[in-house]
């Protein structure tokens, strides 16, 4: 495994269950400074990894190893950090508990400041559920946090978000090999249905209407599905709905800080901060990030029109939007 690991020993998690050897993946670039200032933290997005972190930065762009301590941490639930398919009993598989952004973020925190010896976080950044943790490291650690730039992601997950994934859920869940998560064997009907169904919202009506598969190699709409099945049945069924339930509970306010009072929440975050949203994404929406955005005191919203949806920030597919991302970071980071 091409990263280390961080061991939390007797976690207690927000819902109280204690994991004895809670385990955090992650990977460093780049040296420290002797401020100890120059930390980028880069959490992973839902079926994201450290190693796709590395399409968000490199030498020359506006993260870079030679000038930035880069920390890309994965999250729980991913097959590399603790996960259902990784954990022994008794929380292997559909034993393994609910584990909330807040807990995420927790024990992230702890790494950094424990292990890294970090005393000063110069951006949190990310793309979908790493945005998601950019606004929960924001609200839950603000004097610890100089600035964020999350990116097609929210503060708190909309309730057409979470609907979007219930259809998901619900597809793999039907497959009755996947017997409420004590299969013997992949449910691959379920993941394939799983990657199927999350193709048409991960691009716009746009994408396509307009063919744009085709930039990515794919004759068709159909044989763009197929891939997507292929690739969800790489995935540990558990794995998934462990994350999904994570994205779904996501709530910047959902803690002992705050008390359910979002507002208050966002109220409290002091980082500078740039929210880029793609006007085209289908869950993501710009109205939420617009209401986040009147409440947090230094932040602004931009706006990247775009048919590449919410997919628009996967590394590769867009040059302007990945122009677009660094020129932000370029002035938090300035």
């Amino acid at each position: 495994m091409d990263c280390e690991v961080y061991h939390l020993t007797e976690f207690e998690l927000q819902s109280g269950v204690v994991i004895p050897d809670l385990q955090l993946a992650y990977k460093t670039y780049g040296e420290l400074n002797s401020e100890k200032n120059n930390v980028v933290v880069l959490p992973t997005f839902y079926t994201g990894s450290h190693g796709r972190n590395e399409g968000f930065f490199g030498e020359g762009r506006a993260v870079d190893p030679a000038r930035h301590f880069i920390v890309s941490v994965n999250l729980f639930g991913n097959g590399i950090s603790s996960s259902p398919s990784n954990t022994p009993a008794p929380f292997n598989g559909s034993r393994f508990p609910d584990i909330t952004l807040y807990d995420n973020i927790r024990a992230q925190h702890q790494l950094l400041t424990t292990a890294l010896g970090v005393e000063q976080i110069a951006l949190v950044t990310g793309w979908s559920m790493a945005g998601c943790q950019s606004f929960q490291w924001a609200a839950q650690y603000p004097d610890k946090v100089k600035a964020i730039l999350p990116f097609c992601a929210s503060a708190k997950t909309a309730e057409h978000n979470i609907v979007f994934l219930e259809g998901v859920k619900a597809a793999l869940q039907a497959d009755s090999i996947y017997d409420n998560g004590n299969y013997q064997t992949p449910p691959t009907k379920g993941l394939k249905a799983f990657g199927r169904i999350y193709a048409g919202w991960a691009f716009s009506q746009t994408f396509y209407r307009k063919q744009m598969y085709k930039l990515k190699g794919f004759d068709t709409a159909e044989a763009l599905l197929q891939d997507w099945e292929v690739d969800h049945l790489d995935w540990d069924a558990n794995d998934l709905l462990c994350k999904l339930k994570t994205w779904q509970r996501g709530d910047i306010s959902d803690n002992e800080l705050y008390n359910g009072d979002f507002k208050a929440a966002l109220g409290a975050i002091k980082a500078k901060t740039i929210v880029i949203v793609c006007d085209d994404d289908l869950y993501f929406r710009v109205e939420d990030n617009q209401f986040e955005i009147e409440h947090i005191k230094n932040g602004e919203l931009r706006v990247f029109s775009s048919p590449w949806g919410h997919c628009v920030a996967s590394p590769g597919n867009s040059s302007e939007f990945q122009q677009f991302l660094d020129n932000a970071i370029e002035e938090l980071l300035g």
